[in-house]
């Protein structure tokens, strides 16, 4: 099977074809049809994630189900399926208590090496998946069977992205009908958030990008205003656009301390400031005490958005059925494997809202 593989940090990945990992008693084969370029897997291609290269990036895909373990009972073989960012057994302390995007089997299925490379050495996959490839193996908990009609380059953004922003905006903050919000970063995941805003009803959605491409995505998924960095400081934009007294939530979407920063100052007293940006391995936030406790803002981490996926996974796939959540804007570049480092450039560019390889 032919895979691309990240063997340096900010080197072009390279093509390999190795040999079909073995399926182990809890593992599925998937054929992939269809996978997302995410932000987290340029941050793995660039050093800047604790994962160690060499590494198969990829991890927001669909496929189809060729093979099953002995032990798997969540799958079977002709399923459509949903690779996960997020392994979910269903059964630990974690799942149980309504917080599978903490699972304990995320550490083990992420560090697994699942690949030999033609030089011998072992490489894992990004997320225990590695979709950028012909197929992948992997743990049962890190698939889901899904039935629906959605097109595989719209299903697979599913996987990661949308999860990602809808559940930030829906679960991890509680976005309320009438309310106002700001997102800064206007890729795939900011626009789940701005589409996630809509949806729960906010009034005032501000989109805040330095791409004038993402700024016009953004009002179509349903940002009321946009912002442009190089404009002037967008605290001060947001603030002029909501009355002097900021957001009720903000949101952080690229994973920058400085604009971690910039979205607890566009909050407004006992807003929300909700983090949801893949950050550099070694980056600090550092935020000024007093106003941090007497400002009353609540400031939470959004890990895969909050969501639970074997719960919010299909319930984010009907609203996609209904036409509520619009998944087609934000495929604005499809390639074949052997593109894949096109694809990684346009997002170290910051063209386009997601790139998908089919």
């Amino acid at each position: 099977m032919r895979v691309a593989v990240a063997y340096e940090a900010e080197k072009p990945l390279v093509l390999e074809d190795v040999a079909q990992p073995a399926v182990g008693p809890r593992d599925v084969l998937v054929r992939i049809r269809a996978s997302g370029i995410c932000h987290t897997d340029l941050t793995v291609i660039n050093g800047l994630s604790p994962l160690p290269l060499p590494t198969v990036p990829g991890h927001e895909a669909c496929g189809v189900v060729e093979e099953v373990g002995a032990e798997v009972r969540r799958v079977r073989v002709g399923d459509r399926v949903l690779a996960s960012v997020s392994p979910a057994c269903g059964s630990c302390w974690w799942c149980i208590n309504g917080m599978s995007n903490h699972c304990e089997l995320g550490g083990p299925v992420k560090a697994k090496p699942r690949f030999t490379l033609p030089d011998g050495r072992q490489a894992p996959a990004v997320c225990g998946c590695g979709t950028f490839a012909e197929a992948m193996v992997v743990d049962e908990a890190s698939v889901i069977a899904v039935q629906t009609d959605l097109p595989d380059e719209h299903l697979a953004l599913i996987g990661c992205g949308v999860t990602t922003g809808l559940g930030a905006a829906l679960i991890t903050a509680g976005v309320t009908p009438g309310s106002s919000v700001a997102v800064i970063g206007c890729g795939g995941v900011g626009q789940s958030v701005i589409q996630g805003a809509r949806i729960a009803g906010a009034a005032t959605i501000i989109a805040i990008d330095l791409s004038a491409g993402r700024r016009e995505t953004s009002l179509l998924a349903g940002a009321t205003h946009v912002i442009d960095p190089a404009e002037g400081d967008p605290v001060a934009q947001v603030r002029d656009l909501t009355a002097g007294r900021g957001v009720d939530y903000s949101f952080e979407v690229v994973g920058l301390p400085a604009l971690m920063v910039q979205a607890f100052d566009m909050a407004r007293a006992e807003g929300a400031v909700t983090l949801v940006g893949m950050p550099a391995k070694d980056a600090t936030l550092t935020l000024p005490a007093i106003s941090a406790i007497f400002s009353g803002k609540r400031i939470a981490g959004s890990v895969v958005g909050g969501a639970q996926i074997l719960r919010d996974m299909p319930r984010f796939i009907r609203l996609a059925e209904s036409g509520r959540l619009d998944l087609s804007s934000m495929v604005s570049n499809k390639i074949s494997l052997d593109e894949i480092n096109d694809g990684i450039a346009l997002l170290n560019r910051a063209e386009g809202i997601r790139t998908v390889i089919v």
